[in-house]
């Protein structure tokens, strides 16, 4: 419309100029040939203006970002230039960074803990039973998390009526995105991370030493930044220092670790021949498939070797191995795992283990099997916003000292409510710690426990 309406007043200007000077026929002649040859050039140039855009007639999008100058960021940039030019040809993409400086972490430690109380009614307790269950105080815990520098410090210690026990403690870095090592009290990566269960109780391979175990050492994490997740750690000795370690009693803690082996002392004695493990190596390997948006599953391997000494010299060994798959779909969870555990040491066929402040036994080797089932549900029943639904089955067998299976079934449901959290479990079981029973005990009754757990997290 420019182009024509410039034409128009062209012409115009021109003819009135001719009329005004009345010139001869010739030079009308003339002008009308110049106004021709105008006419057609305007035409030419539409039709050209017309034309699509060729390959070097591209538009210029321009994007303008904020950076902090981060290889990660610096990353991010090229792989959007990348995906643009690979989706769309007809637009030159330039991005604009201006760089901004990082936000200062905050240095701090902060605070936490927990009060629980316990409420049981037993098979197994004649008392208890006539009394109409029991009530009791469970923990008072405290929590330290945070960070000063670049360091962080991560710590829980817990106080019962009959002891205190550090669960963890440990300070950490993180290399870049992908790295991080810990130091200290952390968790043996092992199986199922970081439970394999869904219940109070844990599952039957918390107490033969396999399930949320932590000893001294150091931990190298590889995050999962992508697929695949890979911890090795190396532990010097269990949380109390190992067989001399300097404390009032070996039983006082909160993993189960092996602290003797029998031969003609009793299930439940002080061990007759004291060992500690030392010089523990432990890698878990998990990779995880995204099947959709809401199903995914994590598919992992697990080892572990170590030592066992006397207080004067080498005395054995011990390893453990597991397959464990975890499976989220929906609000649905699949936990399973399977795995076996061996200690060699002076032939012996019955292990010594301490924790929670009392002494048990387990069979020096044994194979052991779990299955888990949980469905989570979101609510909003006043300050209840979640309930999860479980089974939980756990069983130790081929035990190397001839005694019948460790089997334990938890089916329940637990309950957050703000600061409460609760579990409600009814559990049966055979020679299971807790529960009526001993890891390395030979009965064939099923005793049955009635429990709820009320904690009190800030």
């Amino acid at each position: 419309m420019f182009i024509r309406s410039s034409l128009a007043l062209t012409i115009g200007l021109l003819c009135s100029s001719a009329f005004a000077q009345q010139p001869h026929d010739q030079d009308l002649t003339e002008l009308k040939q110049q106004l021709e040859l105008l006419k057609k050039q305007v035409e030419m140039l539409e039709k050209k203006l017309e034309q699509p855009k060729s390959q070097s007639e591209k538009n210029v999008k321009v994007i303008k970002l904020e950076s902090t100058g981060s290889a990660s960021e610096t990353a991010d940039i090229e792989r959007m230039i990348e995906q643009h030019s690979s989706t769309d040809d007809s637009n030159i993409l330039v991005i604009e960074t201006t760089t901004k400086a990082p936000q200062e972490k905050q240095d701090g430690i902060a605070l936490g803990g927990a009060v629980r109380t316990n409420y049981s009614h037993t098979s197994y307790s004649d008392g208890n039973k006539n009394r109409g269950g029991d009530f009791d105080f469970d923990i008072f815990r405290l929590n330290l998390n945070g960070t000063v520098g670049d360091v962080f410090l991560n710590a829980e210690i817990r106080f019962f009526d009959y002891m205190t026990a550090v669960k963890y403690a440990y300070v950490g870095y993180d290399f870049n995105q992908e790295w991080q090592v810990q130091a200290g009290i952390t968790q043996v990566p092992f199986g199922n991370w970081p439970y394999n269960s869904h219940n109070y109780f844990f599952s039957t391979n918390y107490y033969i030493g396999l399930e949320d175990d932590h000893d001294l050492g150091i931990l190298f994490k590889r995050k999962l930044t992508d697929n695949w997740q890979l911890d090795l750690g190396f532990f010097k000795n269990d949380e109390l220092g190992g067989v001399d370690g300097y404390v009032s009693s070996r039983a006082d803690r909160y993993s189960y670790d092996v602290v003797g082996y029998r031969t003609a002392d009793g299930i439940y004695d002080n061990p007759a021949q004291p060992i500690g493990e030392y010089n523990t190596f432990s890698g878990r390997f998990a990779y995880h498939f995204q099947h959709h948006n809401d199903f995914k599953t994590e598919v992992g391997l697990s080892a572990l070797a170590g030592g066992l000494h006397n207080g004067i010299d080498r005395v054995g060994n011990y390893h453990a191995w597991a397959l464990h798959l975890n499976s989220h779909f929906q609000r649905w969870n699949l936990q399973l795992q399977h795995g076996e555990y061996d200690y060699d040491i002076n032939n012996a066929v019955r292990m010594a283990v301490g924790s929670y402040a009392f002494y048990d036994s387990m069979a020096a080797k044994a194979k052991t099997s779990t299955f888990n089932l949980a469905y989570s549900l979101p609510v909003e029943w006043g300050p209840v916003t979640g309930l999860q639904f479980y089974n939980n089955y756990g069983l130790v067998h081929d035990k190397s000292d001839n005694t019948r299976d460790t089997m334990m079934n938890v089916t329940g449901f637990s309950v957050a409510a703000g600061g409460l959290f609760t579990y409600f479990d009814l559990v049966h079981a055979k020679n299971q710690p807790f529960v009526g029973g001993s890891a390395s005990g030979d009965s064939n009754e099923t005793e049955r426990r009635f429990n709820i757990n009320i904690g009190y997290y800030f």
